[in-house]
């Protein structure tokens, strides 16, 4: 039995999940007209390609989308926030940009961020330079898939363009690029310092490419965000982690670097419904479920939350 496009047990194991609510609530918010995304997302309804309106940090932003599945990922993104952002973070580097739903969203969440982006997919990049192009000279584009080493790869694919990677079985496949990973982020961190953001979502390599970052270049990089479920935490060296329904969400352990002084802040501890720093001092709520953009009271540096102890959302 399905409910729209989802199977019945999928629907009711997302009600005992705290992230969907989030997502829930943020759509009302998020969405020029919740109502048209609400019957798209819960009840499989509406024609495509289509226009959604997005309420943004500093305004509306229009993304097109082609299928049930896209407005899955919009939600994912900007109502469930999968991957947070905020004003603070400046260099963003993102494994598997698909058609530019999550560029967007950093984009928009980052004002002054510059975003490096990823995708191997024809089609995904034709929709992505459409989504994107009020974004022009914020972004680089790179026409490659990711991995393990430098050379050519079977790419599988699917209609979609959501689900296909590197190795996957689809039954259509394509020849494509694929760079290093670790040389990727050496070479950007080499040119910015650091990175203040690592997304990674590229089917079928998520844990991969994660587990052999070097600590010489983790320790550089402040937020990583995984689409894979880990059973222990591959960056013990240098972060934190949690587990954020199917997305690792990890913390450098020596915190967030604040851009205008270089110094550091430290949070500790999820206590009482408040995450609280260093000094004890409450300074964000968890039920958004996002690593807050708010500066850490009691310290004249400002800048962005940092570690989480180990949890379930």
């Amino acid at each position: 039995m399905k409910i729209g496009n989802r199977k019945l047990g999928l629907v009711l194991s997302a009600l005992f999940e705290r992230r969907h609510y989030i997502a829930a609530r943020n759509m009302f918010r998020v969405y020029r007209n919740p109502v048209d995304v609400f019957g798209r997302y819960f009840l499989g309804r509406g024609e495509y390609p289509a226009p959604i309106v997005i309420n943004t940090p500093t305004s509306s932003l229009t993304l097109t989308v082609y299928s049930y599945h896209d407005v899955l990922t919009v939600n994912e993104v900007f109502c469930r926030r999968d991957y947070p952002a905020t004003a603070q973070h400046r260099v963003i580097v993102d494994f598997g940009s698909n058609i530019g739903i999550t560029a967007a969203y950093f984009l928009t969440s980052a004002p002054n961020s510059f975003v490096y982006l990823y995708e191997p997919l024809r089609p995904n990049i034709d929709r992505l330079r459409d989504n994107l192009r009020q974004f022009g000279g914020r972004y680089a584009l790179h026409e490659v898939a990711v991995g393990q080493a430098d050379g050519e790869v079977e790419f599988g694919w699917e209609d979609t363009g959501r689900y296909g990677g590197v190795g996957i079985k689809t039954g259509k496949y394509v020849s494509v690029t694929c760079q290093d990973s670790n040389k990727i982020l050496k070479e950007v961190i080499t040119r910015h310092g650091r990175i203040d953001i690592l997304k990674i979502d590229i089917e079928s390599l998520e844990r991969q490419v994660t587990e052999r970052i070097p600590v010489a270049i983790a320790r550089n990089i402040d937020e990583i965000y995984v689409e894979y479920n880990f059973d222990s935490n591959p960056l013990e060296r240098t972060h934190n982690y949690r587990q954020y329904g199917a997305v690792a969400q990890f913390v450098n352990k020596e915190g967030v670097r604040s851009r205008s002084t270089g110094n550091r802040c430290i949070t500790r501890r999820w206590r009482a419904g408040t995450l609280e720093s260093s000094r004890s001092t409450p300074i964000a709520s968890p039920q958004t479920g996002l690593l807050d953009s708010s500066p850490c009271r009691g310290s004249s540096v400002e800048c962005s939350l940092i570690t989480l102890t180990t949890m379930q959302p």
